[in-house]
């Protein structure tokens, strides 16, 4: 994603080898904050986002909910623990986030622009996504509703990606018989990263500014696709 020459970043993960990688990538690199955090702990994300923001004297403007776990079974073998996991990473941290950075007292009212990064998923059933499809479809509920909630000050939206190639997917578009059918089935073919990433920086931007509550579909024509 591009970025001006004053943006700061707040890169978030759990693995701080890949973050660093990841600031390093995004150039004058010393600017960036690392936040380490597990999403599945969603009790202890109140208290480390506040002490983050206070100790490094940030503010955040932009918030994008871009994370994401997915375990394709039946719902059968699914295990309550494994449930908590998609739900926590995938829906309730974006709630406790925006619910940290509305607060006055915590990010002093600076914040502007929400997007969340959800999937065709929450659109569409597939066997054994149901834990990922209702968990992309929660979040695409809180999207509208927090649209509404807090206009006008903050802007809130959804991206939806089809197949996107990330260390997520890699193992399935890896498999030549599934590459195969999502390229007959993808019109313009499966995505890149930067596909969604231009999106989300247009979402972000003054250009957007009466734009919310949408579900924004990347997905290279794939929903759109009746070809039998």
């Amino acid at each position: 994603m591009r970025m001006s020459k004053s943006s700061c970043l707040i890169l978030h993960g759990r693995d701080p080898a890949r973050l660093q990688e990841t600031r390093e990538l995004c150039g004058a690199d010393h600017r960036h904050v690392i936040w380490l955090m597990d999403l599945r702990a969603v009790p202890d994300i109140e208290a480390s986002l506040k002490e983050l923001l206070e100790v490094q004297g940030l503010a955040v403007r932009s918030f994008i909910h871009c994370a994401g776990t997915l375990k394709i079974q039946p719902l059968r073998l699914v295990r309550q623990g494994e449930a908590s996991d998609i739900m926590n990473v995938n829906f309730l941290s974006a709630v406790e986030i925006t619910r940290v950075l509305i607060k006055k007292r915590v990010n002093e009212g600076q914040l502007r622009s929400i997007v969340f990064v959800s999937s065709t998923a929450s659109l569409f059933g597939a066997r054994g996504f149901s834990l990922y499809c209702a968990s992309k479809g929660a979040l695409d509920a809180l999207m509208r509703a927090l649209a509404v909630e807090l206009a006008p000050n903050v802007r809130v939206n959804s991206v939806l990606p089809g197949a996107v190639r990330t260390a997520m997917t890699k193992l399935m578009l890896d498999d030549e018989l599934l590459k195969e059918r999502l390229e007959s089935a993808y019109p313009l073919g499966p995505g890149v990263p930067s596909d969604v990433s231009s999106v989300i920086e247009f979402l972000l931007s003054d250009a957007a500014r009466w734009i919310t509550g949408q579900q924004v579909v990347v997905d290279g024509g794939r929903t759109i696709n009746i070809t039998a």
